[in-house]
């Protein structure tokens, strides 16, 4: 503080004020929810797609593993499915240690316990689900890479999805951005996205 003797009067020069008002603050906090307001919902989803992508991409990385290891051994290995998103890779003909019943297997809880998963078999030609399928939640390779499960020209499907994020997909109308992994008889394994347009030239490489 400076005090200046000015014609009798004493000029008192105050130190300038810091911080910020209580109406600045306010200001601010009501920005700051309505952020949050908008960005929390949309946050939510995005977790829970990413379970629905762990949850898909654990099961395509299992299912080649699982046809990597029967070229590999030369000999039948399955893919089973079990609850959830979680599997086990193990030998058709267990023998000891050379080809264990279990080679690898992975908890659903690994990131993707949210998942939930349906399986179908379907004709690869016209993609009409098959009534009778032969494939459930196994799905065995030989030695040459291909599937000793499917009928030849089927399809095996398994569709990934989310009931924490509603359970509807894009392709529904909804927020889960849903994914599908499909293996063909031949043994070929890829993951695509049921909301992309396969009917557009040039074909969508993501497409179903």
């Amino acid at each position: 503080m400076l005090d200046q003797q000015k014609g009798g009067r004493v000029l008192t020069l105050r130190p300038r004020q810091t911080g910020i008002s209580l109406i600045e603050t306010m200001i601010g906090l009501t920005i700051v929810g309505l952020l949050m307001s908008v960005g929390i919902p949309s946050f939510s989803s995005y977790l829970q797609n990413v379970q629905i992508r762990n949850a898909a991409e654990a099961i395509k990385n299992g299912l080649s593993y699982a046809r990597g290891e029967a070229v590999r051994r030369n000999t039948n290995v399955q893919f089973q499915l079990g609850t959830g998103s979680s599997w086990t890779v193990g030998c058709v003909v267990v023998s000891g240690t050379n080809c264990p019943a279990t080679i690898q297997a992975r908890d659903a809880a690994q990131g993707s316990g949210n998942a939930s998963l349906a399986t179908s078999e379907i004709v690869g030609s016209t993609n009409a689900t098959v009534a009778t399928p032969v494939f459930t939640n196994t799905l065995a390779f030989n030695g040459v890479g291909k599937s000793v499960t499917l009928p030849s020209g089927n399809n095996a499907i398994f569709d990934v999805t989310n009931t924490n994020g509603g359970g509807r997909c894009v392709s529904a109308s909804g927020a889960m951005r849903c994914l599908r992994i499909v293996v063909t008889s031949g043994g070929q394994i890829r993951m695509c996205d049921p909301a992309r347009s396969s009917s557009v030239i040039p074909r969508d490489p993501q497409a179903c």
